[in-house]
């Protein structure tokens, strides 16, 4: 009897929600299964998790997925994950407290700190990553002065892919492609880096074995099996952070191919061989051995559109299920550069190309002709003026030209938003024939670690597609060219001074009361 054809599970651990998909041999999804869990915000610049709700939606959605297939099919599990995020856990891997977030800002202090002990110029050199609020380090430095006891304790520290690792196999494994965010890893040797694990306070003991992306981690136990409704023994292969995967699920592997994940954050990666660093980019492990990408991010992307529909918008025709649509539709009649009305998208301060943490958004040329529409759309161009500025700088360094973005996201279903990325960076976007792709990079990684291709290269390029495609119009691009050049690009380090000052000038702390 011929056996059915087989199937990888990709599992995509967000800061939202768990989802689980299982994959064919062309990239098609089987079947899914999804799971949510909450944020928890005990001060403003404080994000956590209970690291145990990462477990049990991983279990929630494999069961949704294990219930659609037949089980003898499964190949291989892969997993794709938030990144920097981590949990202090005990010997049996039980968390100690919450976990820090990769959104969590409590460490500003430990920056200035690591800046006078290691150097900021060497602190890139090593782990790929300006000296900033972002990698996990700072927040350990944080919890080695405010919670010494549990740092001398904790058997192991775990990002997310660590963790979820552990609960299915019983290993302490991770991905150097998925721990090396934590700002701890030699990137150019690929180990931990010995001298940053000490400043932290760590031993190398209490973090876990490095493994190269598609590599075999363990394999599914019988107490996961039963959890999970997977079969025991299922390999388990080692995945990448959700950027990476995101790249690899839209087969972006050429220099001049980059993937555009249009999300609550707007991250674009492009793949390369060699090592560099510079503050334009910031320099990850990539889902494929012994390769590297080359990343760009802007903090804020769909997460302003959400915060402008919820606070703004919302009741504006006495409708709370579909205002984005009202407004996508209104927006599209809105001329280019929206009147005069500018947005520069700093709402979680900026990453590439200025890694401030004191910047914050600016809104200009406000008239009373301006309408929610108006202001939407300046929402969907400023971020595309920030990613030209993104694009421009990566493009300086490394020589090497965009000829297309390969879209994802929830953002990248916007036709508008599509078109104004394609109007204003000059690049044509095409969007990928699954919003799933960070999943599906798992898948793909699965897929090559299971023999079905000669490589994980050869998986990307046979288990993925694309859809629409949007070319730059000549004239709307005249438009946005001036709008570009002679205010967005000059309007921030103009403005800088001034903001950092307002920053210092406001108490954080203290919370805003809403009605």
């Amino acid at each position: 009897m011929e056996r059915a054809r087989p199937l990888v599970i990709g599992i995509d651990a967000s800061t939202t929600a768990v989802k689980a998909i299982a994959w064919d041999r062309s990239g098609r999804a089987i079947a899914q299964g999804r799971s949510s869990y909450p944020l928890v915000q005990p001060h403003p610049t404080w994000f956590e998790q209970n690291a145990e709700h990462w477990w049990a939606g991983a279990c929630k959605a494999l069961n949704e997925v294990v219930e659609q297939v037949d089980r003898s099919v499964l190949d291989a599990i892969c997993i794709t994950h938030q990144r920097e995020s981590f949990v202090p856990v005990t010997r049996a891997g039980q968390p100690l407290r919450h976990a820090i977030l990769w959104l969590d800002e409590r460490c500003r202090p430990q920056v200035e700190s690591l800046r006078q002990s290691v150097g900021p110029e060497q602190f890139h050199q090593i782990t790929g990553k300006p000296l900033t609020t972002n990698p996990s380090l700072l927040k350990i430095l944080w919890l080695r002065q405010h919670e010494a006891d549990l740092v001398t304790s904790a058997y192991q520290f775990l990002d997310t892919h660590a963790f979820l690792v552990h609960r299915l196999t019983g290993e302490f494994r991770t991905s150097v492609a998925s721990a090396d965010p934590m700002g701890l890893v030699d990137m150019d040797q690929g180990c931990w880096a010995i001298d940053l694990v000490h400043e932290s306070g760590l031993r190398v003991d209490q973090l876990p074995e490095l493994v190269r992306p598609g590599a075999l981690v363990g394999t599914v136990s019988s107490g996961a099996a039963a959890a999970t409704g997977l079969p025991a023994g299922l390999p388990v292969v080692a995945g990448a952070g959700d950027g990476q995967c995101a790249g690899l699920g839209v087969n972006a592997l050429s220099a001049d191919r980059a993937s555009l994940n249009i999300g609550t954050a707007v991250v674009s990666g492009v793949f390369s061989t060699e090592y560099r660093t510079h503050r334009a980019f910031r320099t990850l492990c990539a889902p494929i051995a012994g390769q590297f990408f080359l990343e760009t991010v802007i903090q804020s992307g769909a997460l302003i559109v959400g915060w402008f529909v919820e606070e703004f918008a919302a009741a504006r025709h006495g409708c709370l299920t579909i205002p984005e649509d009202l407004l996508e539709a209104a927006a599209v009649q809105v001329p280019p550069g929206s009147l005069g009305l500018i947005v520069v998208p700093y709402w979680r301060h900026a990453m590439t190309p200025y890694w401030d943490p004191a910047a914050s958004g600016i809104t200009i040329g406000w008239t009373r002709a301006h309408t929610r529409a108006h202001f939407y759309r300046a929402i969907l161009e400023g971020i595309a003026f920030e990613q030209r500025l993104l694009e421009e700088g990566r493009t300086t360094v490394t020589g090497q030209s965009i000829k297309e973005y390969v879209a994802m996201g929830g953002g990248s279903r916007s036709a508008l938003w599509c078109q104004i990325m394609a109007n204003v960076t000059g690049i044509p976007v095409i969007r990928a024939a699954t919003t799933e792709a960070t999943c599906l990079g798992a898948g793909v990684i699965a897929a090559g670690a299971a023999g079905w291709y000669r490589s994980v290269a050869q998986a990307a390029k046979r288990m993925t597609g694309t859809a629409e495609q949007f070319v730059p119009d000549v004239e709307v691009r005249s438009v946005y060219n001036r709008l570009y050049t002679e205010v967005y690009r000059p309007l921030y380090p103009t403005l800088q001074p001034l903001i950092n000052r307002l920053t210092h000038l406001t108490n954080e702390s203290e919370p805003i009361d809403t009605f």
